[in-house]
């Protein structure tokens, strides 16, 4: 049986600010969740919030790159949430509880998440993605997922919970696995795929334009 524990909520309408959104939407600042969520913050029991969609649980959502490659975990059969069983994830976090804020700064939250869920000794450069909110299935309305992108200079990263496992893994690669994503995953993938052939048609448009000028 799991341990009910109070998590950091905020009301939808406050973090939302009367203009709610679905899907990914991308972020290069978190200032003002950042101040919505230190004015509006309350810390209730978990098991209420789960069903209780008038609140969004805080979710840091880390994904780890090194190299071109990111870390993929799959949510074994036996996973305390029932919901994401077997499901693969790109996102690397979870919960914020009280006794986790010691500050005001989302990037420092989701640094813990990352150190408690994962074992890695590299440095990282952290880079905000963007939001999720998905409300079309029960697990999305409770939640909202802050996106981060952590580039490390090490290979070397492993899942710590005996209920996942994961490995580096290419955005190639990954398209093999989509059916099997948790639906944030999937929003993140889109995104990642979409800036990586923008960006793959901007070097090659440059390219033509430095050959045109030799």
């Amino acid at each position: 049986m799991k341990v009910d524990e109070k998590i950091l909520v905020v009301e939808r309408e406050a973090l939302f600010a009367g203009k709610p959104f679905q899907g990914f939407i991308p972020v290069q600042n978190f200032d003002f969740y950042e101040q919505c969520i230190v004015q509006h913050q309350q810390f209730l029991w978990r098991s209420a919030m789960e069903d209780d969609p008038r609140y969004k649980q805080i979710i840091p959502y880390l994904v780890f790159c090194h190299d071109d490659q990111f870390f993929m975990m799959r949510r074994r059969s036996d996973a305390s949430e029932v919901r994401l069983k077997d499901k693969c994830s790109l996102g690397i976090g979870g919960h914020i509880r009280q006794e986790d804020i010691t500050d005001k700064s989302l990037e420092l939250w989701a640094e813990r998440e990352f150190n408690e869920e994962v074992e890695y000794t590299g440095s990282l450069r952290v880079e905000p993605l963007g939001l999720i909110n998905d409300d079309s299935n029960m697990v999305g309305q409770v939640h909202i997922g802050f996106v981060y992108l952590l580039e490390g200079d090490s290979s070397q990263i492993a899942i710590k919970s005996e209920h996942k496992e994961g490995r580096l893994i290419s955005l190639d690669e990954m398209a093999s696995l989509y059916d099997a994503m948790e639906t944030w995953s999937q929003l993140v993938y889109n995104f990642l795929l979409t800036r990586k052939n923008v960006q793959a048609a901007h070097s090659i448009s440059r390219s033509s334009r430095e050959a045109d000028n030799v």
